[in-house]
């Protein structure tokens, strides 16, 4: 039996394993109007433990890699990593993720769970919330800041489904930048 076999993972303990889904759809901007573009992702979950914070709040964490591919050309259109966070004590769930645009987020909010619904993760950040925070390089600060974030996952048995927002200040304009697709379990 591993370590890691006597961590509860509460809500997240779903999670734990490979996805892979190929009916996304991304709505991005562009300079001139929006780009949609159709694609295929790989997400996978692995256990990371749990982590004592000083010495008062227990906190379970599954890691994650996602890995997105537009469908019209296979080309990589999005890739992050992180983490998926449980605070039992307080009922809270926490996504952490980076970018590698010189993006991250802290984003934390609530689960909700049924026996018809399965388990929805809803997480939100924005810049002038004091708890969720986004974090941004100078140049996506100047050329295409993010202000907002928000995560809806549905996990239903070996279903995942979301969607996601990153409100942007891109090329003059505020632009709802959304994902969305629906992953089984392999």
């Amino acid at each position: 039996m591993s370590e890691n076999s006597m961590i509860n993972y509460g809500p997240l303990a779903g999670l734990i394993g490979v996805w892979v889904g190929n009916k996304g759809a991304d709505i991005s901007p562009e300079p001139d109007g929006i780009e949609n573009n159709t694609y295929y992702e790989t997400l996978s979950f692995t256990e990371a433990g749990e982590v004592s914070n000083a010495e008062s709040q227990q906190v379970s964490a599954v890691h994650y890699m996602q890995k997105v591919q537009r469908i019209s050309d296979n080309k990589v259109i999005h890739q992050e990593t992180g983490y998926w966070m449980w605070d039992q004590a307080n009922d809270t769930v926490m996504h952490s993720l980076t970018i590698p645009r010189g993006m991250c987020v802290l984003a934390g909010g609530k689960f909700s769970e049924s026996e018809r619904t399965g388990i929805t993760f809803d997480v939100q950040a924005s810049l002038d919330q004091q708890d969720w925070q986004l974090i941004q390089s100078p140049f996506m600060r100047d050329n295409a800041k993010m202000t907002k974030y928000s995560q809806q996952v549905v996990l239903i048995g070996n279903s995942l489904s979301y969607t996601q927002t990153m409100v942007l200040d891109i090329y003059g304009k505020i632009f709802d930048h959304s994902d969305q697709n629906k992953l089984v379990r392999q």
